[in-house]
């Protein structure tokens, strides 16, 4: 069962079997090591097989727990608690040699009266490959879709993921980018207890993503080091749950409900989930409610027209 599992997690998928057999070989050697270490009594279990995988992830687990200890020590500026306006963690997957982890990744909006667009920073100084470049294309799409129909999106605003100082490539920044914006535009603070992965289109449904298992174990690890509130959790695309092969450890964290799991479907569940309020369902006439999301971003976008165009 416990190969099968690591077959299962190596495949990302829960009905699809790795067929890379040299990992799997790599494995029981290992295994069959730390059984014959034992006096080779009894049968080769699935206790040794844990053993080895324990055991391996000590080898190469040295660069996450570097990168938690910068967090731990705010050399990186994470927070998993409280609520933040234009601020929300996205999720990253780091690939150092053998070693595979996800990571924390603060991304920042700021907005402001202007007609500049919304400014990709990543993008401008040559840090965000061609991917992350149409993921934010994307976003830029979706806001004209969704609140440029009444009246032209005049806007300034700018969006960063933070402390990075790399390259950067892949779209699965996109939602968390486009919820740090709105709430920038509407001041609506985020619950920095929640991370967020996924990538959207122009009409907002959200599309899955790699490596959903090690970053919601990253975040998983940064919560349990700094205490498991029971609030904290990760939003993922719901097309992801079908990859999901996590750890034991988080599975139970889940189960106890100290740690949440939220697959959505569009910007929309996840806007509501991150900022406790309702995104709004528009009405026959063509408006949101008035104590909603989408309400409040029209109405900043809608002020900052008139500011630009000479409305009074």
């Amino acid at each position: 069962l416990e190969l099968v599992k690591y077959a299962l997690r190596r495949a990302e998928h829960q009905q699809k079997i790795s067929a890379n057999i040299v990992q799997i070989n790599d494995l029981l050697d290992e295994a069959n090591y730390l059984w014959n270490k034992e006096g080779s009594i009894g049968d080769l279990t699935a206790v040794h097989i844990q053993l080895a995988l324990a055991a391996k992830e000590r080898r190469t687990g040295r660069m996450s727990e570097t990168w938690l200890s910068e967090i731990k020590e705010q050399q990186l500026l994470i927070s998993s608690d409280g609520k933040q306006v234009g601020k929300v963690n996205g999720l990253t997957v780091l690939e150092v040699g053998e070693s595979i982890f996800g990571t924390p990744a603060r991304i920042t909006a700021t907005v402001y009266a202007g007609s500049q667009g919304v400014t990709d920073i990543e993008r401008e100084v040559e840090l965000g490959k061609s991917i992350h470049s149409k993921g934010f294309l994307i976003l830029t799409g979706y806001l004209g879709h969704k609140y440029g129909q009444e009246f032209p999106v005049t806007i300034s605003a700018n969006i960063a993921i933070e402390q990075s100082y790399g390259h950067i490539d892949g779209d699965s920044a996109s939602m968390a980018e486009l919820c740090a914006l709105i709430s920038a535009i509407t001041h609506l603070p985020i619950d920095q207890g929640i991370a967020i992965t996924g990538s959207i289109n122009q009409h907002g449904e959200v599309q899955s993503i790699g490596g959903a298992n090690e970053k919601i174990e990253g975040f998983y690890r940064l919560c349990k080091d700094r205490g498991l509130t029971g609030q904290q959790g990760v939003i993922i695309p719901r097309t992801n749950v079908v990859n999901l092969m996590l750890q034991d450890e988080v599975i139970e964290a889940v189960k106890k409900e100290q740690f949440h799991i939220y697959a959505v479907d569009d910007i929309d569940q996840s806007i509501e989930i991150l900022m406790g309020m309702s995104a709004g369902v528009m009405n026959r006439v063509g408006r949101y409610p008035r104590k909603s999301i989408h309400s409040l971003v029209l109405a900043k976008l809608a002020a900052f027209a008139d500011m630009l165009e000479g409305g009074e």
